[in-house]
Parts: C-alpha cells; sequence; structure tokens
C-alpha cells in the first residue's frame, strides 16, 4: 500500500473528508513521526507496533570491484517492531497449505 492508496481509502471510509483534507491529514501524521524520530524519539501504536532507532555501529567493509578495505561510518537507521495484534493479524492470513512444493 502506497501513500495515495492509504489516503484513496481513506477518503472512500470516511466520506466528509475531502481528498485534500485527507492527504493533508496522512502528510501531517507522518510528518509528526519523521520529526519525533529524527530527535530520538520511540514511538508506540498500541496493537500496530513501535517505532525505534537503532545504532549501526562503524565497521570495515569491502568495495566489491576493487577489494579493498572501506570505513563504513556509524548510522542511525529507523527500527519498527510490529505489535503483538499485528503479528497475529498477519499470521491468520496465512494459507492453509504451507507445505513446499516440489
Amino acid at each position: 500500500m502506497t501513500r495515495s492508496d492509504l489516503v484513496a481509502h481513506l477518503s472512500e471510509r470516511f466520506s466528509q473528508l475531502t481528498q485534500r483534507d485527507t492527504e493533508f491529514a496522512v502528510k501531517t501524521i507522518l510528518d509528526a513521526m519523521s520529526d519525533a524520530l529524527a530527535r530520538g524519539h520511540r514511538i508506540e501504536i498500541r496493537g500496530f507496533g513501535s517505532f525505534s532507532i537503532n545504532r549501526r555501529p562503524p565497521r570495515t567493509g569491502r568495495n566489491p570491484r576493487s577489494g579493498e578495505q572501506v570505513l563504513i561510518p556509524e548510522k542511525l537507521v529507523p527500527h519498527f517492531k510490529p505489535g503483538k495484534a499485528l503479528r497475529e493479524a498477519v499470521d491468520a492470513q496465512l494459507p492453509a497449505d504451507t507445505s513446499p512444493s516440489e
């Protein structure tokens, strides 16, 4: 689902909102979440999951073309951990026959 899919779905579900209002609401929510993560805050949405920032320490990698060693600097990356309700909802969608086909 893309952002525009989400806007379209919300516009259909809440007919009292215009498409423009729905776009603004979705943009506002996503911007607030991005700003909170950028400031190092954790976001928890009960039943859905939590967003946090993980630190990736610096490490040594290799340039695949030349083979020379390259220093990869430390990074802060967003991390999502699904909540129990979301995990159970996704797991409930698992097809009945999960045996590998040969």
